[in-house]
């Protein structure tokens, strides 16, 4: 089992690089030139700057059972799709349950946006929100068998 990071913008960098230190696991941290990402333990990726080259990276890497942090509903997909476990940084577990929900509710918000009827406003991230993102990583790690 390996983790993968989608780092671009990912707010538990840092914590997941904590986990799979203390788990003995494989971290890839994948971001674009433009992020400046550094990590004693973790492998960092760097790949083009283009809007999927780090999704493309980590789809064309990851095997079955390993275990994506992601806030990408379409990397989630493709993750689920070769049998790894897309987790995002709140700590929910992309399913084949929840993703085609989570895929047409992204498609509604962007026709919205287009025609200037829904604006997203994001709140300021917490310890909580960072806590159960632990919580979380750590039980699914520990229910793959690490």
């Amino acid at each position: 089992m390996k983790i993968y990071v989608d780092a671009d913008g990912c707010p538990v960098v840092d914590i997941a690089v904590s986990i799979a230190k203390e788990q003995g696991l494989q971290i890839f941290i994948v971001k674009n030139h433009a992020h400046n990402i550094e990590d004693s333990y973790a492998t960092i990726v760097s790949v083009d700057i283009s809007s999927d080259s780090a999704d493309f990276y980590i789809v064309n890497h990851i095997g079955k059972g390993d275990i994506v942090i992601t806030q990408d509903y379409g990397l989630a997909a493709l993750c689920l799709s070769k049998k790894a476990y897309p987790i995002n940084q709140n700590g929910l577990l992309f399913t084949e349950d929840n993703i085609d929900g989570m895929l047409n509710r992204r498609h509604i918000h962007r026709e919205l946006r287009k025609q200037g009827k829904f604006h997203s406003k994001f709140k300021k991230r917490n310890p909580k929100q960072d806590n159960i993102f632990k919580i979380n990583l750590r039980r699914l790690i520990s229910q793959l068998g690490n």
